[in-house]
C-alpha cells in the first residue's frame, strides 16, 4: 500500500469521525433524542438535565460528554452496572497502557533502526516497508534489538495481565459481598432427576434425596414443566387486555345505574369491549385449569431449581457429584432469575453434546462462507496486482485521488461493514447450544466471534494478502520465496492499520451516534407515533460484540509491535476513543440484564494471552526468514514461558470465576447471620425461581383479574 492510500483512508476517517462526534454532542442535547441518548436513565426514571431552549449551547458542539466520562470512576461503573461493564472499560485501559508503552519503544527505537536496516538509502520510499521489519538485511545484527524489543513488550504484557487479574480477582470478591441478596448465592441447578414409578413424578424424588443427604442446609425446590402451552395462552391474554385497554382510551366508561353510558364513544365500542372482557375471562379459565396441580404434575421436566438455607451449603452442592452414575443428579451453581433461559431447561440434558456439535458445524460453514468477502477485499487493496489480471480496474486511476480511497479506505469499510453483523448471527447460533443463562449463550457468542475474527479477519487476511502480492514472483524466483512472503507479512500492517482506524474512528463515532435508531425514532415521529409518548431505546449491553473486536485489536498490535511500529500510534487513538463512547454507553444508554460477576474477565484474558503467544510466532517466523536462527531459538523460550504463565493463571485465578468458594460463601454467610438477613435472604430465594408462567399476572381491563398466582408454586419445605 502506498502512502497516499493510507493518507486518504486516516484523512476519510478523523474527518468522519469529528463530524459524527460534532452531531451526537448536539443531539444529545436535544430533548427529542432522549430515548436514544438517554435509554437507560429514562427507565430507572431517572432526571435528565437539558439546557434552556433556543441558547446558543444548545446548538453547538461540545466536548463535555468526553470530559464526563474521564470524570466516571470504577466504583461507579460497578454501582450503575455491575462487574461486567467494568471489564469493558479495563479492556479499554489495558490497551491505552500497553500500547503507549509499545508505541514509544517503536517510535524511539524500532522506527530508526528499520529505516536504517540496509546500512544506507532505504528501499523504496514509495512504500512503507521502510519503517517495517522488511528493511532489515538477512542475518543484520540489528535483528537482536528487535528480539529485546519482543522480550519487554511480552513481559510487560504478561505483568499487566496477572496485576489485572489480582485486582479484578479482588473486585469479584467484594461484588459477591456487595449482591449477596442475590437468590442464586442459595440455589442450585438439579438436571437428570429420575422418575419415580411408584408416585409417577420426579418432584418426590427431589425432595427425598436433598432432604436425605443435605438435611441441615436443605430449604427447599422449584420444578420445572413444559409450560408452552401456558405461555401462548398468557400471551393471548395479554394481547387481548391490551386491545381492551385501547378501546377504553378512545371511550370513556362509567357506571350509571348498573348500565354503562359512553361518552365520545359508540355502542359499538362497548360491544367490542364486552366480547373482548368475555374472551379474557376464558383466557384465565383456561390458564388456572392448566396451572393445576393435577395437569402440571404430567409436565415436569428433569430439572428443578434447589433452595439452602445458607450459600455455604448451595456451594458445596453445586461443586459435588451427587450420584455415581454421572448423568444423574448434575448439579451447577443457578443463574440469577433474571438471566435464566427458561427455554433451554427443557432441552433433555443427554441431548446437550448434540445441540453442541451443531453449534461446531453452523459456526464452521459461517467462517469459511465469510472467506469469500474477505478475498475479494484483499484483491481490492492489492490494487497493484489486481490491475494486471483485470486490466479494466485501470479506469480508476483516470480520476485523481480515487485510487488512493480505493485501495487505503474501501476495503477497511467493506470488511467492517461485513464484521458487523457476525456478532449478532454467531448469537443465533449460539442460542441453540442449550445454555441455561443469557450470560452463557453471550460467552459462547463471544469466543465463537473472537476465533472468527482471527480466523478470517486476521489469518485470511494475512495469508490473502500475501497470495496476491506474491503470486507469479515466487513461481520466477522461487528461491527467494521465504524473504518475499517476510516482506509480504510485513506489508500487511498497512492494511491492518486502515482497519484499525476505520473501526476505531468512524466504528466508535458511529456506535455513539446510533443512527438506525435516531433514523427511526425520527420516522415514528412523524408518521404513526406522532404526538404519543416516546419509549426509551433500551437493550441490553452487547459483550458478545464489543469484547471479540476490541481483543482482536489488541491482538493485531501485538502481532505488529515489532513488525510494523508505525501501526501503535494508531491503536492508542483506538482505545482512548472506545474508552470514552463505552463509559457513555453504559452509563446513559444500555440496560444491564445479567452480572456474571466479572466472568467475562477470563475470557479476555485468554484473547489476550492468545495474542502474546501469535506475537511471539510470528517474530519465530521473521527470525527465521532472516536468516538468525539464534533469535528464534530464544523467541521458542520466550514462548514457553509465556505458555507457563498462562497455565499458572489458570490453576491460580481462573477456579475462583468458575465456582463461588465455600470460604467466600461461609464469610457472607456469617455476615448475614450478624445482621439478622440470612433468613430472609434465603426464604426470598424460594420464590424467585417460579417458572414466568406460573408467576403473579394482572391483566389490565379484566374486573377479576388478580395480582395473586394463578397456581402456588410446589414448595416443599423441610
Amino acid at each position: 500500500m502506498h502512502p497516499q492510500s493510507l493518507l486518504a483512508s486516516a484523512t476519510i476517517n478523523i474527518g468522519m469521525a469529528f463530524l459524527v462526534l460534532s452531531l451526537f454532542s448536539i443531539f444529545k442535547k436535544q430533548p427529542s433524542t432522549a430515548p436514544v441518548y438517554y435509554a437507560r436513565r429514562l427507565s430507572q426514571r431517572s432526571r435528565v438535565p437539558f439546557d434552556p431552549p433556543l441558547t446558543f449551547r444548545r446548538f453547538t458542539p461540545s466536548v463535555s460528554w468526553i470530559l464526563r466520562a474521564f470524570r466516571v470512576t470504577e466504583d461507579e461503573v460497578i454501582e450503575s452496572s455491575g462487574l461486567d461493564a467494568l471489564i469493558i472499560i479495563r479492556l479499554f485501559k489495558f490497551g491505552i497502557k500497553f500500547f503507549v508503552v509499545c508505541s514509544l519503544i517503536g517510535v524511539v527505537i524500532l522506527l530508526p533502526v528499520n529505516y536504517n536496516g540496509q546500512d544506507g538509502p532505504p528501499l523504496s520510499y514509495n512504500s512503507l516497508d521502510a519503517f517495517t521489519i522488511s528493511n532489515i538485511r538477512r542475518g543484520s545484527n540489528r535483528l537482536w534489538v528487535h528480539f529485546s524489543c519482543l522480550c519487554f513488550i511480552s513481559f510487560y504484557g504478561l505483568y499487566l495481565l496477572n496485576r489485572e487479574y489480582y485486582e479484578i480477582l479482588s473486585r469479584r470478591i467484594q461484588r459477591l459481598q456487595h449482591i449477596r441478596h442475590r437468590p442464586d448465592q442459595f440455589t442450585v441447578l438439579v438436571r437428570g432427576i429420575p422418575f419415580c414409578p411408584e408416585h409417577k413424578a420426579r418432584s418426590c424424588h427431589v425432595d427425598h434425596f436433598f432432604s436425605k443427604h443435605y438435611l441441615d442446609s436443605y430449604s427447599s425446590y422449584q420444578m420445572l414443566y413444559h409450560g408452552s402451552d401456558i405461555e401462548g395462552l398468557l400471551d393471548q391474554a395479554k394481547s387481548t387486555a391490551k386491545k381492551i385497554e385501547e378501546l377504553k382510551k378512545t371511550s370513556t366508561v362509567k357506571r350509571h345505574d348498573k348500565e354503562l353510558l359512553l361518552e365520545n364513544g359508540t355502542r359499538e365500542d362497548f360491544a367490542k369491549i364486552a366480547l373482548h372482557e368475555e374472551k379474557l375471562q376464558e383466557l384465565s379459565r383456561k390458564v388456572h385449569q392448566l396451572q393445576s396441580e393435577s395437569v402440571l404434575k404430567g409436565k415436569e421436566l428433569a430439572a428443578a431449581f434447589v433452595t439452602f438455607r445458607s450459600r455455604q451449603g448451595a456451594s458445596l452442592v453445586a461443586q459435588s457429584q451427587q450420584h455415581p452414575h454421572p448423568l444423574l443428579w448434575i448439579t451447577e451453581t443457578a443463574p440469577e432469575p433474571r438471566d435464566v433461559s427458561w427455554k433451554n431447561l427443557a432441552i433433555p440434558h443427554r441431548i446437550l453434546p448434540l445441540n453442541k456439535i451443531f453449534v461446531i458445524l453452523a459456526s464452521t460453514l459461517l467462517t469459511l462462507f465469510f472467506a469469500v468477502p474477505v478475498t475479494a477485499v484483499q484483491g481490492i487493496a492489492k490494487f497493484e496486482k489486481l490491475k494486471e489480471w483485470f486490466p479494466p480496474a485501470m479506469a480508476v486511476q483516470l480520476i485523481p485521488g480515487l485510487r488512493s480511497i480505493v485501495t487505503g479506505y474501501l476495503p477497511s469499510v467493506i470488511l467492517n461493514g461485513f464484521i458487523y453483523v457476525i456478532p449478532f448471527a454467531m448469537l443465533g447460533i449460539a442460542k441453540l447450544a442449550g445454555c441455561i443463562s443469557k450470560s452463557k449463550e453471550e460467552l459462547k457468542a463471544c469466543n465463537m466471534v473472537f476465533y472468527f475474527l482471527v480466523g478470517n479477519v486476521f489469518f485470511l487476511s494475512l495469508l490473502s494478502g500475501s497470495l496476491l502480492d506474491e503470486i507469479g514472483e515466487s513461481v520466477t524466483h522461487p528461491k527467494n520465496f521465504p524473504s518475499h512472503l517476510a516482506r509480504a507479512v510485513s506489508a500487511q500492517g498497512d492494511f491492518f492499520t486502515t482497519y484499525i482506524l476505520t473501526d476505531g474512528l468512524s466504528g466508535f463515532s458511529l456506535e455513539i451516534l446510533q443512527p438506525g435508531f435516531l433514523l427511526w425514532d425520527t420516522v415514528k415521529s412523524l408518521t404513526y407515533a406522532r404526538g404519543k409518548e416516546k419509549k426509551p431505546y433500551l437493550y441490553s449491553f452487547p459483550f458478545f460484540r464489543v469484547i471479540p473486536v476490541a481483543s482482536l485489536a489488541v491482538l493485531i498490535g501485538m502481532v505488529y509491535a515489532v513488525v510494523a511500529p508505525l501501526l501503535l500510534p494508531f491503536l492508542i487513538c483506538y482505545f482512548c476513543l472506545g474508552y470514552v463512547v463505552y463509559v457513555n454507553q453504559i452509563q446513559d444508554v444500555y440496560e444491564t440484564v445479567y452480572d456474571t460477576c466479572g466472568k467475562y474477565w477470563t475470557c479476555v484474558h485468554h484473547y489476550i494471552i492468545v495474542a502474546i503467544i501469535l506475537m511471539q510466532v510470528t517474530m519465530i517466523g521473521l527470525f527465521g526468514l532472516k536468516s538468525k536462527p539464534a533469535a528464534s531459538i530464544c523467541t521458542v523460550l520466550l514462548l514457553l514461558l509465556s505458555l507457563l504463565f498462562d497455565r499458572y493463571c489458570k490453576i491460580r485465578f481462573y477456579p475462583t470465576f468458575r465456582h463461588y468458594t465455600v470460604q467466600n460463601a461461609r464469610e457472607n454467610d456469617e455476615l448475614d447471620k450478624k445482621s439478622n438477613l440470612l433468613q430472609e435472604n434465603y426464604q426470598n430465594a424460594v420464590t424467585a425461581y417460579r417458572p414466568p408462567f406460573l408467576r403473579p399476572v394482572e391483566f389490565v381491563g379484566s374486573e377479576s383479574s388478580s395480582t395473586q398466582p394463578l397456581v402456588s408454586t410446589f414448595l416443599r419445605p423441610v
